[in-house]
């Protein structure tokens, strides 16, 4: 299976299913002397491990992660840091049924049009589960861009319709309740919502937002691998995710030139921009501004509430989807968002090292 590779020179290969005997990632390109230890790993993959509240899956996993190489005495050697999480609850039992038909909205159909056949086990590679060698992976960009003095935060702007007032915003208020959403009382209209959908068989989608603070401007390429380009691929890469936008995103199709362009002025000897429309990306490049995004993420896929489909026989049926799952997706991908923007920027950051002739004279002479 080609495409589990992401990065150029920060790069990541993700592998292992969902009822495998585990998943993990090999991280190949970061830098020796990073401070590293399995805490600062296992602190995000707690954010997105399942059987957290009654809105996740049932399913129980500590999600515990072994760094297996690249990593002495407390620090990076510069060689390829290997992570593994082992699984430890699949029941694989529950999902026999479905070899026989192809579930909607799911990659099932897909995968035996590609491949002939497939994991059928929780989805096998197009599990959410898969997201736990990004998130891993994620962690330790993170701690990269930390030392640059770089901020990384998501959170749920919206679930299943329901939206958070800025005026109420908390960004601690995320990690006090089940929907990572940074409004206390969007939230609880969310929890009475998703309470009745999972009751009813069904499921919720919604919108997470990122916003990356301390972007030093000029990070990103100016034709394919665009700063915005990039992110755009990573966080479409998350497999819920069926929208991306950045800034006032689809909003400037409806605006003038003279209101969406942000105006440029001095502030402190600096230059800076009144208003960031652009949300902190211009002509492919960082600008200085905070970098913002959304991503949109559907509705589960995986509900009890019957629905149209048809088996490999050919035959019109109606299934109810047995097993272990997320009413929404939405929480638990947060983390996985921020991953992904931090694994596409440390990438460009890197690569920008070599953008400019005075810099790297600069480097090796000094």
């Amino acid at each position: 299976m080609a495409g589990s590779t992401f990065g150029n020179i920060f790069k990541i290969s993700t592998w292992g299913e969902s009822h495998g005997e585990a998943l993990g990632v090999v991280i190949d390109g970061c830098p020796a002397g990073l401070k590293l230890e399995a805490k600062d790993i296992q602190d995000f993959l707690n954010r997105r491990k399942p059987g957290t509240s009654k809105f996740t899956t049932p399913r129980k996993e500590d999600d515990e992660v072994s760094i297996l190489s690249g990593v002495f005495e407390g620090k990076t050697t510069g060689c390829p840091i290997s992570l593994v999480v082992f699984n430890k609850q699949q029941r694989s039992a529950d999902y026999s049924e479905i070899a026989s038909f192809y579930r909607p909205g799911h990659a099932d159909y897909t995968f035996d049009m590609k491949y002939g056949f497939r994991d059928y086990r929780g989805g096998g590679r197009s599990s959410g589960r898969e997201t736990i060698g990004r998130v891993a992976a994620g962690a330790i960009a993170i701690k990269i861009l930390e030392s640059l003095g770089i901020k990384i935060d998501a959170y749920a702007k919206e679930i299943g319709g329901i939206s958070i007032d800025y005026n109420n915003f908390d960004l601690k208020e995320r990690d006090k309740n089940p929907f990572n959403m940074p409004d206390s009382k969007a939230a609880s209209e969310v929890e009475e919502l998703a309470s009745k959908k999972r009751a009813e068989g069904d499921s919720l989608g919604g919108v997470i937002e990122c916003q990356i603070k301390g972007v030093m401007p000029g990070i990103g390429e100016t034709v394919f691998d665009k700063l915005d380009a990039r992110l755009a691929q990573a966080i479409m890469s998350i497999g819920a995710c069926k929208g991306f936008e950045i800034g006032k995103g689809f909003e400037v199709a409806s605006m003038f030139g003279s209101t969406n362009n942000d105006a440029f002025s001095i502030k402190d000897g600096k230059i800076t921009k009144e208003t960031n429309n652009a949300g902190g990306i211009l002509g492919g490049m960082s600008d200085g501004s905070d970098v913002i995004f959304r991503a949109a993420f559907k509705p589960t896929p995986s509900i009890s509430k019957m629905q149209n489909t048809v088996n490999k026989s050919n035959e019109e049926i109606e299934v109810s989807i047995k097993g272990r799952h997320d009413p929404l997706v939405v929480p638990r991908a947060v983390v996985v968002v921020e991953a992904m923007a931090a694994l596409s920027l440390v990438d460009l950051i890197f690569t920008n090292m070599t953008a400019r002739m005075d810099k790297i004279v600069d480097f090796y002479k000094n």
